[in-house]
């Protein structure tokens, strides 16, 4: 699952980075985001991290299927630590790295298909807890955030500060840290750190492709609509007009 594996190191880099920043532990942060998603590894293949050739295993699936697939991942990967007698700490916050947030994808694909009164929405939940700890819950954070950058097309540092303060303000919003110590002024910190992170790792895309752009006349694949280009003003006011927004809502402006 080298997708998997890939994310573990991210995710483990940017908590471990923002836990020194609100004092939280960060080799606690950073050893238990390594090993989140270790459930994963019992069926690599139906998580999009380890997908290739645009080949989706879901699409032949039913949304129920799907969601219990997702859902196991977690319950596979305690069952995984205490086989390998991994810390009590870490299997608690494998537990509760996804709490009871819903998988709305399926979710929403499933009342399509057979209408919103005959959808039971707790099937599509995890089953939680909650995280309980600074360390979970910025484990939690790191990886819906980073999982997230990977679907940004062209990410410029503003899309990547309004995709980081639109995620952790929606799990804030889902009630998803309320069990948790973690403050508005810590989800500045965070949001901040995660920030700093991505845009570093995704500077050095964008000069690449900009680079090759001045060379023919298209990104890195050859294909002229990955070239580095400046967003139009109005699209640019309307980024930062949404990120502040999000800070808003967080209570961090």
């Amino acid at each position: 699952a080298p997708g998997t594996y890939h994310h573990s190191i991210l995710v483990g880099t940017m908590v471990e980075a923002a836990a020194s920043e609100i004092g939280a532990n960060p080799l606690l942060a950073k050893v238990c985001a390594y090993y989140h998603d270790i459930g994963k590894l019992k069926n690599p293949l139906y998580f999009i991290e380890n997908q290739s050739n645009g080949k989706n295993r879901h699409d032949k699936l039913a949304p129920s299927m799907s969601s219990l697939i997702l859902i196991a991942h977690v319950k596979n990967g305690v069952e995984f630590a205490e086989k390998n007698k991994l810390g009590e700490i870490i299997i608690d916050t494998i537990r509760q790295h996804h709490g009871t947030s819903l998988i709305s994808y399926f979710y929403e694909k499933a009342k399509q298909l057979k209408g919103e009164d005959n959808v039971n929405i707790e099937n599509y939940r995890y089953p939680g807890p909650k995280p309980q700890t600074r360390e979970a819950g910025l484990v939690m954070l790191a990886d819906v955030v980073e999982a997230s950058s990977r679907t940004l097309e062209n990410p410029t540092p503003s899309r990547i500060k309004g995709l980081v303060q639109k995620m952790i303000n929606k799990i804030f919003s889902d009630g998803q840290l309320d069990e948790c110590e973690l403050t508005l002024k810590d989800l500045h910190k965070i949001a901040r750190s995660y920030y700093t992170i991505l845009s570093g790792i995704y500077h050095h895309r964008i000069d690449y492709a900009d680079n090759s752009a001045r060379g023919n006349g298209k990104g890195k694949n050859g294909h002229s609509d990955q070239k580095q280009t400046k967003p139009a003003q109005d699209s640019n006011e309307k980024t930062k007009a949404d990120d502040t927004g999000h800070l808003k809502r967080l209570g961090l402006s």
